[in-house]
């Protein structure tokens, strides 16, 4: 008795993948909920497990291929052991006038069959189901679309969508670019899904959102001296739990984001969503980017809960275990530049949010404290809002009381 290996839900909002790698080759045997394919999506790597013990079919899908939820990768044969490897297909005699290639030894995977319902006419691109659904809805042509970024300049719907988001203006023909000439010193890498999706992502926000950013400065003296002096008994109190700065810049926003709810909301074509909870992005770095995890409703949580979750995030990025239920549903993000020794950036929304703040380094400077001319630690402070929701007094004055909250953590407990 056999069963496909289907690619599964990836998810909130994520309705395609790639096939980065098989892990297992036809005849391998495998058990039940073995690794057998890694898929890449935009996010995450997801991997596909087997979903009973036998022996892995034919490889329906190559690597490198773009594929939907629901679609066969493989097939596989119940039982136990390594079935022999397929042998070669016998060599096609070739056409009259045209030279037979050789066909290579052991298995060959076979290339994915378009979906009946994607159409190629002449030289124009060939668009995924859902992207000519947009198409269709939108009166658009794959022509107008032109190439896509899918597998073999296939349309995806993020190629609409990025299309649609673009003023509808001629533009002038531009003189072909000559190919570039790789320099024998040079490596050529093909870009990741998800390096190539952060691109789109942030491109998508410059040219959607009205992204401006403010900024402002913090004195870190008396978190730094409430750290020092109670971080042993922190640690014991909450099971080796560390006090870091990253609660405390999330308490401090979350303070100042229920004093300020537009900067928590979010643009749903003509309307605002305002929302009466905080899911906090945390931006950590993993082996395969930037990503963002997202603490739900930590406007619930304390300070140790906070740091738990955020040390838990750090651990799965740096091994690769991120899920995507994890990565989606924010409603505000802090980046750290800081750790990398950033003195200053403008950090770029995580769209559809409506703000984000920057940390950084923190760097002992003079500044002038009841007229004396003092050392002490400071930290710029950065807050990039799309403007056509967040007005700019809002914006100032929201990071102006993240700053007090954190030059002065006596005001989170007592909540003014």
């Amino acid at each position: 008795m056999s069963a496909e290996i289907k690619v599964p839900t990836l998810g909130e909002s994520v309705t395609t993948a790639t096939v980065a790698k098989w892990l297992k080759q036809p005849g391998d045997a495998v058990n039940a909920d073995d690794p057998v394919a890694e898929l890449e999506t935009d996010k995450v790597s997801v991997e596909v497990p087997a979903p009973q013990a036998g022996v892995l079919g034919p490889l329906l899908v190559p690597e490198g291929s773009e594929v939907e939820v629901g679609t066969v990768l493989s097939p596989v044969e119940a039982g136990s052991g390594a079935a022999p490897k397929p042998a070669a297909p016998a060599p096609v005699p070739a056409p009259a006038g045209v030279q037979a290639q050789p066909v290579a030894s052991g298995p060959v995977a076979r290339p994915a069959t378009p979906p009946s319902d994607v159409v190629a006419q002449g030289a124009a691109a060939v668009a995924f189901p859902a992207a000519r659904k947009i198409m269709a809805e939108q009166g658009v042509s794959a022509a107008q679309v032109g190439t896509g970024t899918g597998k073999d300049g296939r349309i995806t719907k993020g190629d609409v969508q990025t299309f649609l988001s673009k003023p509808r203006v001629a533009q002038p023909a531009a003189a072909p670019r000559p190919p570039r000439q790789d320099d024998p010193r040079e490596e050529r890498v093909k870009m990741t899904r998800l390096r190539r999706t952060i691109a789109r992502r942030l491109k998508d926000a410059q040219n959607t959102a009205a992204l401006l950013t403010t900024f402002n400065e913090v004195d870190m003296s008396a978190v730094m001296q409430m750290r020092t002096e109670y971080k042993d008994l922190f640690i014991k109190k909450h099971n080796g739990v560390k006090l870091g700065f990253m609660s405390i810049f999330s308490r401090a926003v979350i303070a100042a984001l229920q004093e300020f709810p537009a900067i928590n909301a979010e643009i749903d074509g003509d309307d605002v969503i305002y929302r009466e909870f905080v899911n906090l992005g945390i931006a950590v770095g993993g082996p395969n980017g930037l990503v963002v995890p997202v603490i739900r409703d930590a406007d619930k949580m304390n300070f140790a809960q906070i740091e738990g979750a955020i040390a838990g995030f750090g651990k799965k990025a740096r091994e690769g275990t991120l899920k995507i239920d994890e990565l989606s549903g924010g409603t505000f993000s802090i980046t750290n530049g800081g750790i990398y020794g950033s003195l200053m950036s403008t950090p770029i929304i995580n769209a559809p949010q409506s703000a984000i703040l920057g940390m950084h380094a923190i760097q002992d400077r003079p500044v002038a404290v009841n007229g004396q001319v003092v050392i002490r630690p400071m930290m710029y402070i950065a807050l990039t809002y799309d403007h056509r929701i967040v007005d700019g007094k809002e914006a100032v004055s929201f990071l102006v009381r993240v700053k007090q909250n954190v030059e002065d953590p006596r005001r989170l407990l007592l909540q003014v």
